[in-house]
């Protein structure tokens, strides 16, 4: 199941600072490439308003809470502000089986 995660600044966030300048950036970084690694985190960034979205492969929102909650970041530098489910419908990094018309043939093919 895949779920989409938005998070926005905490207190402990310097805005006069970018992020890699942040206190805790080094923790947090090596914490967040430990998800990717083990295939939690799909996709991630900041967006340009100061939060930041990922795209999370886990069973439940709980288990999403319960990641975010051990890292280094969580509540100081970044606060959950929305976990939703979310079927991705497309996606651009696996390859995907070609779309079958409702009688069963692929659409232009005899």
């Amino acid at each position: 199941m895949f779920l989409a995660h938005l998070s926005r600044t905490g207190p402990q966030w310097n805005a006069a600072r970018p992020m890699e300048e942040q206190t805790e950036w080094l923790t947090h970084a090596a914490y967040m490439d430990m998800q990717v690694d083990e295939g939690i985190i799909v996709l991630g960034g900041p967006l340009d308003d100061m939060r930041v979205v990922l795209a999370m492969e886990v069973e439940s929102e709980e288990a999403v809470r319960a990641i975010l909650g051990r890292d280094p970041w969580s509540d100081s530098h970044l606060r959950i502000d929305a976990i939703e489910p979310w079927t991705i419908r497309l996606d651009g990094r696996r390859p995907r089986p070609p779309v079958r018309e409702s009688s069963g043939t692929t659409p232009g093919l005899a």
